[in-house]
């Protein structure tokens, strides 16, 4: 398969970026692992309510017929300057493309502590896909806890689905809280969104200490402004915040600047034809991913006087999330809530205690299979960066699990790196 350009991530971002670089007539691929474009934000499913600005995003995209949505497709390795490995539920092909802009969005940050393990404790959008999904949680008793805006999200699902919603534990202090929402009428609609997701049980200065059962989440003990409590609850929901996901940039070569894809102002990379926008360029919200994802798709396809238009906008969400970054910063006490035996790597039942000593990633991989299990150090990886400072390096092919008749579509590919 050949295109002009391929868009990988088919969130906000993503949609933007096909939409605005469609009317040059250029064919787009727009390739997404979900079933649905949407993204995390825009998550369809039984239980989901999609704003109107997503079924908007969703019906233009369909009139386009210049753009094709590879949906359930995701990549599983390089093939070549200019190509990707991508598999489906039915097949794997390789794709070239002229232009690639990355849209890879962020994933929950999950920060270990006693008893994260058990059955009923997830990440907080985590408990949001899957009640989107169809959990039922009508009639249960939840704790949501850890850091940032996600987490009132959460609770609100949660909520609207019947649950009972006892405690939304913010990490951050009182006085970061109150100065960020002190800046929101800055941006109007935040601020109503903000309104509306109020909640009584909202604390600041707290966090979870350990989850507590047998075979189950029974009950948790939290810290709630400095005191001791033990709360019984069917489920904790727990996220201190997003990380950009980075896989695919770092595989390409991409320059990485802090914990986020490093682009110019036309939202390109380090490297010529690759732009990125969204989440993998830093976290701030699907209207930030729109205008930056708009930007791309315009700068893709030559239109930069189009692009430089939007730079205002961009600059307002941008900085909205500076001002995320200041309030929600994870404080220490949460950086250290796992104790010697708690577990780090999930996959390969790692303990704190069994990575004290090692000096890096790759010593600690050799040392306890810390991060070679399923998930690949998705979720340790994270947490280990959290807890120690250390940086994993790029990650090789194939991705993610991948089916032998996909990767031997590489056989025949000049350079291939699989």
């Amino acid at each position: 398969m050949k295109v002009d350009i391929l868009i990988v991530g088919a969130g906000p971002a993503g949609l933007a970026a096909a939409l605005a670089a469609a009317p040059s007539g250029a064919r787009i691929a727009l390739l997404d692992d979900n079933p649905t474009a949407g993204g995390q934000i825009w998550r369809d499913g039984p239980q989901a309510h999609l704003p109107a600005l997503a079924r908007a995003h969703r019906q233009r995209l369909a009139a386009q017929a210049n753009i094709q949505l590879l949906a359930s497709s995701r990549v599983v390795a390089l093939a070549g300057p200019r190509a990707l490995l991508v598999e489906d539920p039915e097949r794997g092909r390789v794709i070239e493309y002229d232009k690639l802009i990355l849209c890879s969005g962020a994933r929950e940050l999950l920060l270990p502590f006693p008893g994260w393990t058990l059955p009923g404790v997830t990440g907080a959008g985590g408990l949001q896909a899957l009640i989107k999904g169809g959990l039922p949680v009508a009639g249960e008793r939840i704790v949501v806890a850890g850091s940032g805006p996600l987490l009132l999200a959460s609770a609100a699902t949660a909520q609207e689905h019947g649950a009972r919603v006892l405690h939304i534990l913010e990490q951050a202090p009182w006085a970061a809280v109150a100065g960020f929402a002190a800046r929101l009428p800055r941006w109007p609609h935040k601020l109503l969104q903000a309104c509306g997701l109020f909640h009584p049980g909202y604390r600041a200065a707290s966090h979870v200490l350990e989850a507590l059962g047998d075979g189950r989440l029974e009950a948790v003990r939290l810290s709630v402004g400095g005191k001791l409590r033990e709360v019984a609850c069917e489920r904790l929901a727990c996220g201190f915040g997003l990380i950009p996901n980075l896989q695919l940039g770092q595989a390409l070569g991409c320059r990485i600047e802090g914990d986020a894809i490093a682009v110019d102002a036309w939202q390109a990379s380090s490297l010529p034809g690759v732009y990125a926008a969204g989440e993998s360029t830093g976290f701030g919200g699907s209207e930030k991913a729109l205008v930056e994802g708009a930007i791309a798709g315009h700068a893709a396809v030559g239109e930069h006087d189009a692009a430089r238009r939007l730079w205002p906008r961009r600059r307002r969400w941008q900085g909205f999330a500076e001002a995320l970054d200041r309030a929600f910063a994870l404080g220490e006490a949460v950086r250290h809530l796992a104790k010697p035996d708690t577990l780090i790597c999930r996959c390969e039942d790692v303990p704190l205690a069994a990575l004290a000593d090692q000096q890096g990633w790759s010593q600690a991989k050799l040392a306890s299979r810390c991060g070679m299990g399923a998930c690949q150090g998705r979720i340790c990886g994270a947490a280990t960066q959290a807890l120690f400072g250390w940086q994993p390096p790029a990650p090789r092919p194939p991705f993610s699990p991948a089916r032998i008749d996909t990767l031997l579509a590489l056989d025949d590919r000049p350079h291939s790196q699989a």
